[in-house]
């Protein structure tokens, strides 16, 4: 791990001088969004990837994180800070109480997917149904530019604030590749029978990823909250959440540290080339996002960074 923390710095040192060497605050919004993306691919990633627990309903943390906030700032008068770990603390809850039952009967691949995917409709529903979520209408926490409420003025202050989380979801992944539990995750993730015949407590080392998960992309909730003031439940549960956290990690590399950050500024960048050659087409968006996931899965399973590797591999071999 002491090998790769300089490149993660290096990484994150790149990032935060974006602002001090570009002065276009729209590129300074691309990168802000990129980030975002991949703090969501990197929750997604660490049940997904290295757990091997495919989740379609990864929104069901996300609306977590931003309803909280928005619930502790506007029913409780708390400040942003304040909400921020609460967000995450009801993530990692959401994640327990969703895990708990589901690795407790043993269900596993496209069963917990389906479950995961009607756990975030069952928050929809009720998110939609209670005046204090604000029910159908949805939150909107009141402006007040300013460091001291997660609102501020500067395209820059967001852009640090999400590498921040960024940076701490890339720590997680990087220990998860090199600590105890990470190997014991991985071993469930090849062959949950042979890990516990070695030992492994399945359901604990499980229940601890889930959590994770939950809990940084709670972290994205909060974030998209404080950046955009408004949340419904459609925004907070909806499928189109799901889909980009999971599709930022197949695109960049499932199960590779840096996979979702390589994945979000690909997809990213694919899409500012697509609406400057076909205009802005929502749907069009929707069809071209899965014609990539089919060709990434039929063609390149290992994602943009494991091309990469392969590319660094051939390149060492050839000197």
């Amino acid at each position: 791990m002491r090998r790769e923390l300089p490149a993660l710095l290096a990484f994150g040192a790149a990032m935060a001088a974006i602002p001090l060497i570009v002065s276009s605050e729209y590129l300074m919004t691309l990168a802000t969004l990129a980030l975002y993306s991949a703090l969501l691919g990197i929750s997604w990633n660490i049940l997904g990837g290295f757990g091997g627990q495919y989740s379609f309903g990864h929104a069901v943390f996300f609306g977590t994180g931003a309803y909280v906030n928005a619930v502790a700032q506007v029913r409780f008068g708390l400040s942003a800070w304040a909400a921020l770990p609460l967000a995450v603390c009801g993530g990692a809850l959401v994640g327990v109480l969703i895990g708990a039952p589901v690795f407790r009967y043993g269900l596993r691949g496209s069963y917990f997917a389906l479950v995961t995917l009607a756990f975030a409709e069952v928050f929809r529903v009720l998110a939609n149904t209670f005046d204090f979520t604000g029910a159908g209408v949805g939150m909107m926490i009141q402006l007040k530019p300013g460091a001291g409420q997660f609102q501020f003025t500067d395209p820059s202050g967001f852009l640090w604030a999400v590498l921040v989380m960024v940076m701490v979801g890339l720590l997680a992944s990087l220990w998860l590749r090199h600590s105890r539990f990470g190997a014991q995750l991985v071993a469930v993730r090849e062959n949950e029978d042979a890990a516990r015949a070695l030992g492994v407590d399945a359901f604990r080392v499980k229940l601890g990823a889930i959590a994770l998960s939950g809990a940084l992309m709670a972290a994205g909730g909060f974030f998209y909250m404080q950046k955009f003031n408004y949340i419904d439940p459609p925004l907070g549960f909806g499928a189109s959440v799901s889909v980009e956290a999971l599709l930022v990690a197949i695109v960049g590399g499932i199960g590779s540290v840096y996979g979702p950050v390589v994945g979000a500024f690909a997809l990213e960048a694919l899409g500012q080339l697509t609406t400057a050659l076909i205009g802005k087409d929502p749907a069009l968006s929707v069809a071209l996002y899965g014609v990539i996931l089919i060709l990434m899965v039929a063609f390149m399973p290992s994602g943009l960074a494991g091309l990469g590797e392969k590319l660094l591999r051939r390149g060492e071999r050839g000197r």
